[in-house]
């Protein structure tokens, strides 16, 4: 019997730190022909994933340029990936959560014939407009899909709510998974100023914003609410890699260029960024991905949006969200500073995310919906 053709579509970098240990995991299974295709809808930042994990895309569609909109994204991914599907011919496209490639390269599948398998799905804000536009990506993917492999059984179940029981996998995030090979004890920073910290001595904020939901008054929120917090604890440290969004780096130099006690550097690759996360004593961020992260390197994390589609942990404890008001910004900051017992009730809080085990269990059960295995994989926390 010959093996399964899976293509793996994903153009930016998160989806990228998501689907490079299922691509490893494939390679690992003689039934399975894994083809990898990205997309470039992030160039530079995509690139550092596949260099530090060492994959080679077979096809490359290089979409991105210059001020590029959801338009352009979403139109030369579809005619991109028409060429791409008409030579290779796969059984099944896996796609990755909820950017624009994902929601265009699933619908550009499903007008090819082919079907579409959604790894994280099931993630819901219940809110069409935030985040802008991953909610509805990942919601019109859900339903051009035909296999669904969700994170937690929360996600199964906000998939049960929309009438979607069928091919439904509870697997874990996959991002688990990759924890387990980045981070490392005795590791050292490419960025030579995070081998300077001294993470022991002084406690170290990691900071990230860039959603583009929170353009405009949240984002100076934001920057106001950090510049005030770095002026009045001249003992913490602030670490920001600044997105390359011109509009976000245009707004973190208005409010904290200068300022002695934040470091402003560039987008840091994965193992940097793991290893990084693993050392701060805080979390403060926009970032879906960084929700999941930090929590399952127990640190505590303060979200800098109105609402999360991944609650499981807030309800776990390990999360908080505060908005993007300056003063519930500041008051929730200064508390985890300030409060040990707070500190420590967020930190040693239990990752509801994930156990390591989430690519075998999508392998598993991908194997199984192609009648190549006799059962699934026991689902992720039962």
């Amino acid at each position: 019997m010959d093996p399964l053709k899976v293509m793996l579509v994903f153009g930016t970098r998160p989806e990228a730190i998501k689907m490079a240990p299922l691509v490893k995991e494939f390679h690992r299974h003689p039934e399975i022909e894994p083809i990898v295709c990205v997309t470039g809808q992030h160039r530079e930042m995509l690139d550092q994933v596949l260099a530090a994990f060492r994959i080679r895309p077979a096809f490359d569609l290089a979409i991105m340029e210059k001020s590029q909109t959801l338009y352009t994204v979403t139109s030369k991914v579809l005619l991109g990936l028409e060429d791409v599907f008409a030579r290779k011919k796969p059984d099944i496209v896996l796609v990755h959560g909820d950017t624009t490639t994902t929601f265009a390269s699933a619908l550009a599948s499903f007008y090819s014939g082919v079907r579409v398998g959604h790894v994280e799905a099931g993630l819901r804000s219940f809110d069409k407009f935030s985040p802008f536009p991953e909610e509805m990506n990942r919601v019109l993917t859900g339903r051009l899909a035909d296999i669904h492999f969700a994170p937690t059984e929360s996600n199964r179940r906000n998939l049960a709510r929309e009438g979607v029981t069928e091919h439904v996998y509870v697997t874990g995030n996959t991002v688990i998974d990759a924890l387990k090979t980045t981070v490392r004890p005795d590791y050292v920073f490419e960025e030579p100023i995070l081998n300077e910290l001294d993470y022991a001595a002084r406690k170290v904020v990691l900071l990230t914003a860039h959603r583009r939901e929170n353009y405009g008054e949240p984002m100076e929120n934001i920057m106001s609410a950090v510049a005030e917090l770095a002026r009045e604890r001249r003992d913490v440290c602030f670490v920001y890699p600044v997105h390359l969004s011109p509009y976000v780096r245009e707004t973190v130099q208005k409010h904290l260029a200068g300022l002695d006690n934040v470091r402003l550097i560039e987008p840091l690759g994965v193992f940097d960024m793991h290893n990084l996360m693993d050392r701060v004593y805080m979390v403060m961020t926009d970032s879906g991905g960084l929700q999941e992260e930090a929590p399952a390197l127990g640190k505590p994390v303060l979200v800098l949006r109105r609402e999360t589609e991944r609650p499981e942990a807030v309800e776990a404890g390990t999360v908080e969200i505060v908005g993007t008001e300056q003063e519930s910004i500041l008051n929730a900051a200064r508390a985890l500073l300030d409060d040990e017992a707070h500190y420590l009730r967020m930190k040693r809080a239990v990752n509801p995310y994930g156990d390591g085990s989430a690519c075998l269990r999508i392998t598993e059960d991908l194997l199984y919906y192609f009648g190549r295995r006799a059962e699934p994989a026991a689902p992720f926390g039962r």
